[in-house]
């Protein structure tokens, strides 16, 4: 006992009697069978024969007695410490998922130290368990059953992002950024059941889900999580939005030969990454901006940084006949509705102006390469046929401000040469993505962003901005590394000083 005697030292619970709670109110019947029971006990401990995980079931009239939470079916709806809101009255007085869900459900001890402590693993074993997969993932009670919309504005890199704008104004769904919070399937697996039971007739049950349910939840008071695997609930901590990408080219892991499905004839537990591996690969590099392989620095999309996963723009659904989606299955394509969507009417035309500019620069790098090629195969020129490829393999409007910056580089690297090659290069630095102005053309002035402004203040001084981009490109002064971040260059005021007196 001493583990759950000292769990209980620093619990909550510490002023209470073990008695109290282990001794259900009732008749002296009970407390008399408690008793034989605790002196059983006694005699596995003389005769060293105890287990050291024994079970003990609490009633929930232990719980509700006077004096101890005899109320709080009437409170009703409360918020714990994590803001999850919660009913008791509703989950202890009715029939949640065909189950009569008991006090220790959810304030149970499956973590050792915790002494009947909310487990939140039990909330999410109800709420996602079955609930579906990716876009058709709908959580028990919907997102905001449990979570209020946060209030305040968030600060994501150097963008301003309020909930309620998006979710209440909009109307865009929580799973359009959160989609990857729930990992696990939380199965029940046959094994666990060896733990506890031995008797063949009792084994044999195992498929007869509310028999399970009804004498292990609601007659016997067993944890969850007793039976059950983990179902995790996290945001940002491992697929897109934070700083591991899934290692796609990975040997994935083994399968079991057959699958666990009881019958007379297994079948083979077929798993496509076996054959398609790395799939979507160079997409989740260009939207995250990290593509160390290709010596690039980091230069995150925005809706990255603001953890909007791959539905938020690819939500259509490819329209094919019966006949073809019943074997072919179904594909979500992105779709400029869902600029609008979530950005309003002003961003109708952007993504197609971005795709049709790209299109056309790139096109132009391209036989810019192929005058330095005739003349020179350096590596250099390698790299920059890399480049070229990742921009077309990963689709380079997936992070316009990171391919700005490649073909910016590639731009430079293609001109010295064919400077070498005493040949002369064409100039591309008027393009909106090889000058920096795409932000202000494509963009900004459908916005209604003032483009470019009058004047800014450099060096102490007002300076004639606009006047400047009449006459010289962005990238002359500022360094483009992502949405709203343009800092002047470093080497920037001697070069504003061969003209002008700082």
């Amino acid at each position: 006992m001493e583990p759950y005697y000292n769990a209980w030292k620093t619990s909550k619970h510490n002023f209470v009697a073990c008695v109290e709670c282990h001794y259900p109110p009732g008749s002296p019947q009970t407390v008399l069978w408690k008793k034989f029971q605790a002196l059983s006990q006694v005699v596995k401990y003389v005769t060293r024969t105890y287990s050291s995980k024994p079970f003990a079931e609490i009633e929930d009239a232990s719980c509700l007695r006077s004096g101890c939470h005899s109320t709080r079916l009437l409170q009703g709806k409360v918020v714990s410490e994590r803001g999850i809101k919660f009913d008791h009255t509703a989950h202890i007085t009715e029939i949640r998922r065909g189950r009569q869900l008991r006090c220790v459900s959810c304030h149970s001890q499956i973590v050792v130290g915790k002494h009947v402590e909310v487990t939140y693993d039990t909330c999410y074993l109800c709420h996602f368990k079955g609930r579906g997969k990716g876009r058709d993932f709908q959580p028990l009670g919907g997102c905001l059953g449990c979570h209020d919309l946060p209030t305040k504005t968030f600060q994501i890199g150097n963008m301003a992002y309020n909930h309620k704008d998006f979710v209440t104004k909009q109307g865009i769904a929580c799973q359009n950024c959160h989609l990857d919070v729930v990992w696990g399937e939380g199965d029940a697996l046959q094994d666990r059941c060896f733990t506890c039971h031995n008797q063949p007739e009792k084994l044999a049950r195992y498929n007869d889900i509310p028999f399970i349910h009804e004498n292990h939840v609601t007659k016997h008071n067993v944890a969850c999580f007793h039976c059950h695997q983990e179902i995790r609930h996290v945001i940002g901590e491992e697929p897109l939005g934070s700083s591991k990408l899934p290692n796609l080219n990975a040997t994935p892991p083994p399968s079991p030969p057959v699958s666990e499905t009881p019958g007379p004839h297994p079948t083979l537990a077929f798993d496509c990454s076996f054959c398609h591996q790395g799939k979507h690969l160079g997409q989740l590099e260009m939207y995250s901006g990290k593509v160390g392989s290709l010596g690039l620095p980091e230069i995150p999309s925005p809706m990255y940084v603001a953890n909007v996963d791959c539905i938020g723009c690819h939500y259509q659904e490819m329209i094919l006949d019966q006949k073809e989606k019943e074997f072919r299955g179904t594909t979500f394509k992105a779709s400029e509705e869902a600029c609008i969507k979530c950005h309003g009417e002003k961003f109708k035309g952007i993504w197609e102006e971005t795709k049709l500019e790209l299109q056309m620069t790139l096109s132009k790098i391209e036989e810019k390469l192929k005058m330095v090629q005739r003349g020179v195969k350096t590596e250099q020129i390698n790299q920059v046929e890399r480049w070229i490829h990742f921009i077309h393999a990963a689709k380079g409007e997936h992070n316009i401000y990171l391919t700005s910056f490649i073909l910016r580089q590639a731009d430079q690297i293609l001109s010295e040469a064919l400077e070498k090659l005493k040949v002369k290069a064409p100039d591309l630095s008027s393009l909106p993505l090889l000058s920096g102005g795409f932000c202000a053309t494509m963009c900004h002035s459908k916005m209604g962003v003032q483009v470019p402004p009058e004047t800014v203040q450099a060096f102490g001084k007002t300076m004639p901005h606009k006047m400047h981009t009449e006459t010289m490109s962005c990238v002359t002064c500022h360094d483009l590394g992502g949405h709203k971040e343009v800092p002047l260059k470093k080497e920037i005021k001697p070069f504003c000083e061969g003209c002008h007196a700082l």
